[in-house]
């Protein structure tokens, strides 16, 4: 039987709902469309493929997972994706993560399951993405995992946080085919995401959810950020000093002794400066905040040696904040009628009363002003980006009552599409990283599903063919429900209330599985659907083969 795992009594939360108790038991392998794949309760992964239509050869074991799983007392359910036509990355459920080689799957004679890397990673967690790519020469697959973990610190919301950690595992240089972790970054929110995917060149990812997704500070980071913390506290004194006025700049640069005129290398353009002493790294170099007009420029020797630039601006009234965009090396010097004015200049923003008048024709902010990274609502999900370097939100969207239904692998090549709700109508998306200009594109739509799905309370996964031909959603128990496209009729059908005539129409099936048990998994191919209960496999055929 199906290796099921049921929650356990402190797995109350609606989010160890979504993410163990509604889990899809049953994996289609995108890279050959007519396999599936489930964990046994033997720990065994097998494959049952279809051959001649609707016959369905015996489930065949690919792989035994080494641990005894019922040993484990806090265990998940067993999880598997696959990284691409030659690689699979799978979970036993008790935080141990395997890559494994498959070969060429969807035949018995290529198909031998190696595992290359295998490592205790902490809690345990589900598989929720993973890809395969080759970067800098190497290999390397990465990896989403999803926990949901205890949160001391939250009093007042569920006491869990959910946590995605994306994890890069890459070939050694050494040439010896091993494999090692590069990466490990984590994420934190509060609501187990709908979509979360990493894009093909590993360079960033994708996530659907109810509540925002942030990057936590690894302890490295920390202790980094406190060495700088400590440098910048022992500060030692700026290198130059400057002041400036309507029109100009003046530098002040503290020479060595002995430093004559000729040891001086200045070097002016209209948006730069470079200033070194004679075959010693430059004093001051960078970028100007602002044009100059650097013909005008000039420098001196003053009697206390020190070196004095004046800079003339080329827009005049502009006031600096800083000398060299990004050098912190400098201090500015104001005399006290300037800070006068900044202050005179800043006063309708403050106020000695917290708040004097709350009532104002003028709030302090209101909701058009706001950014869209503020726009994240309570009742509407929202898609973010986040790049893998900076580890930043580069796009975020807010689906508002565009409620997320399902995803689906059209092409295993590209990242999971994403199917949104769009007034009754239900709008199939492909993610495109590579294409900034058209990151989301819009490739199907599903007449009425938004509307009709809603009406089905008992559903527990819906998919759709990754030709479109049809959507499908199925209940706890038992009924499974087709809705396939439009198709034009081969007779004539009128409408006699409106008195037109109907050219196409859209038909429902619904079909009822012969069993008590409940359904765990649910796969959809261009031609069949596959539905998982504790001990069988239902085959359904939709449309016929080409």
């Amino acid at each position: 039987a199906v290796a099921e795992v049921h929650l356990r009594d402190d797995q109350y939360t609606l989010d160890h709902m979504r993410a163990f108790g509604m889990y899809n038991y049953l994996h289609l392998d995108s890279w050959y469309q007519d396999n599936v794949y489930y964990v046994d309760q033997f720990g065994r992964v097998m494959n049952v493929s279809v051959t001649l239509d609707t016959a369905l050869q015996k489930p065949r074991e690919v792989f035994r997972l080494p641990t005894d799983l019922t040993a484990c007392d806090n265990r998940l359910c067993a999880s598997l994706h696959f990284s691409s036509s030659t690689w699979v990355t799978l979970s036993d459920g008790t935080g141990r993560l395997y890559l494994i080689k498959s070969g060429k799957r969807g035949s018995s004679a290529s198909e031998k399951w190696e595992i290359v890397f295998n490592e205790e990673l902490g809690s345990p967690f589900i598989v929720a993405h993973s890809v395969s790519f080759v970067k800098s020469d190497a290999h390397s697959l990465a990896v989403l995992l999803l926990r949901v973990e205890k949160d001391e610190l939250d009093t007042k919301g569920s006491g869990f946080h959910v946590t995605l950690e994306w994890v890069t595992i890459a070939e050694r240089k050494e040439g010896d085919h091993r494999y090692e972790i590069v990466k490990r970054r984590v994420l934190q929110g509060k609501s187990v995401p709908h979509y979360a995917a990493i894009e093909p060149s590993g360079d960033g990812l994708m996530i659907v959810s109810h509540k925002p997704f942030t990057f936590m500070q690894s302890e490295n980071d920390k202790l980094e950020e406190n060495d700088d913390a400590k440098i910048s506290n022992e500060k030692k004194d700026p290198v130059y000093y400057w002041q400036q006025t309507e029109e100009d700049v003046t530098v002040t640069v503290h020479l060595p002794q002995d430093t004559t005129k000729d040891d001086i290398k200045i070097r002016f353009s209209p948006e730069n400066i470079c200033v070194a002493l004679k075959d010693q790294t430059p004093l001051m170099e960078g970028n100007l905040y602002s044009s100059v007009d650097h013909e005008s420029c000039t420098w001196i020797i003053k009697e206390d040696k020190s070196l004095e630039i004046s800079l003339i601006k080329k827009n005049e009234g502009c006031r600096w904040p800083e000398l060299i965009i990004g050098d912190t090396r400098g201090e500015l010097i104001m005399d006290p009628s300037q800070c006068a004015e900044i202050a005179e200049s800043l006063m309708h923003l403050t106020s000695e009363v917290m708040n004097p008048n709350p009532e104002k024709e003028k709030p302090p902010c209101n909701a058009q002003e706001l950014e869209e990274c503020d726009a994240f609502l309570e009742d509407g999900a929202s898609l973010c980006r986040f790049d893998g370097d900076t580890l930043k939100v580069t796009h975020i969207i807010n689906l508002g009552s565009n409620q997320y239904l399902f995803s689906v692998v059209v092409n295993p090549k590209e990242m999971p599409c994403f199917c949104l709700r769009h007034d009754v109508d239900a709008l199939l998306w492909q993610p495109h990283s590579d294409q900034p200009e058209n990151m989301w594109e819009h490739i199907a739509t599903f007449n009425a599903l938004g509307y009709v799905q809603a009406s089905k309370q008992d559903k527990k996964f819906m998919a759709c063919a990754p030709d479109y031909s049809y959507a499908a959603l199925c209940e706890c128990l038992r009924r499974v429900f087709i809705y396939r496209q439009p198709t034009p009729l081969a007779t004539v059908l009128y409408n006699r209330k409106e008195g037109r005539q109907v050219g196409q129409v859209a038909k429902q099936l619904v079909a009822t599985l012969e069993t008590n048990d409940p359904i765990l998994g649910f796969q959809a191919t261009s031609e069949r659907l596959f539905v998982l209960t504790t001990k069988t496999l239902f085959l359904i055929k939709v449309n016929s083969g080409n």
